[in-house]
């Protein structure tokens, strides 16, 4: 393990979501307790998107910004808000150049699976409608997020393509989340690395699908058929039971046609770069926003 990562651990709060509640006050406390980038040179503005029920949304604008991201936090589908999330939509839209729309997505399992994708998808039609009074070009939105967020990142791409919807021109899938099954080799290896534990992963699935089957719009991972969706960037950490899930997504989208630069990160392990002191975590943080800075200038 990277040894600047590995000082942090013992103030990680502990991998538990057998109680959702206290689980989402660790998680805003550890939040609160996050550097925001320098949000001076942007606007941020909270609004509601019409939906059913209406989605809350905070949007950051740098200035001169015609590209964007839908972006989806973290936290296992159980946790977050757009306040936790925060610190990372706020440096992502400041070193990317892009804006960035936050999206307050019900959380499980008060609101199970397919709450939290009707309202990502939801945020994505309104943001390609609403384009000009947003300020961006309609052909250049992209979709992304971290861990459980990257999955429903994945699962909006996937249900963009089978319903003809607002076309994506990318993908930025970070520590993706996107398999229930938990047959991987680094999810049977990895049972109790930091923040992410094979209990927490198993807890994030029970609380997100309930007694219902998964299909692939809740965990993407099952999709037969990867043709014709966005390309992707996708990355991994070394020490994560997601590791495998990750990395066998990139390669059937590569199979599939689809055109994807996957990043292993050795030393790392799931939301490590919620320690943004750590080398490795501003390197993480740069390649992202560069990916997506990349993608959308093309």
């Amino acid at each position: 393990m990277d040894p600047e990562l590995e000082a942090f651990i013992p103030l990680f709060p502990s991998a538990d979501l057998t109680d959702p509640v206290t689980a989402r006050k660790n998680l805003a406390e550890l939040a609160g307790a996050a550097p925001a980038a320098d949000t001076a040179g942007m606007e941020i503005e909270d609004r509601l998107v019409p939906a059913d029920p209406d989605v809350a949304v905070r949007v950051y604008r740098p200035r001169q910004a015609r590209d964007a991201i839908v972006w989806l936090r973290g936290g296992g589908f159980v946790m977050g808000d757009l306040d936790t999330e925060h610190p990372w939509a706020s440096r992502l839209a400041d070193s990317s150049g892009a804006v960035v729309i936050s999206v307050g997505y019900r959380q499980a399992p008060e609101h199970r699976f397919p709450a939290a994708l009707n309202d990502a998808y939801a945020v994505l039609t309104w943001t390609a409608e609403h384009a000009a009074e947003l300020g961006i070009d309609a052909g250049r939105i992209a979709v992304g997020g971290h861990s459980s967020g990257a999955g429903l990142a994945a699962a909006v791409a996937l249900r963009a393509r089978d319903e003809q919807g607002p076309p994506i021109r990318f993908q930025l899938l970070n520590q993706p989340e996107l398999d229930d099954r938990q047959e991987t080799w680094s999810a049977r290896n990895f049972t109790d690395t930091p923040w992410m534990t094979r209990d927490k992963l198993t807890a994030t699935w029970r609380h997100y699908l309930g007694s219902a089957p998964a299909s692939q719009y809740a965990a993407p991972a099952r999709a037969d058929d990867l043709s014709g969706l966005p390309p992707a960037y996708i990355a991994t950490a070394e020490l994560d039971p997601l590791r495998d899930e990750g990395i066998g997504y990139a390669m059937r989208l590569l199979e599939a046609g689809v055109s994807v630069e996957l990043h292993q990160w050795s030393g790392t392990f799931h939301g490590s770069q919620a320690i943004p002191s750590a080398e490795v975590s501003q390197r993480q943080l740069a390649e992202l926003s560069g990916a997506l800075r990349r993608a959308l200038a093309e």
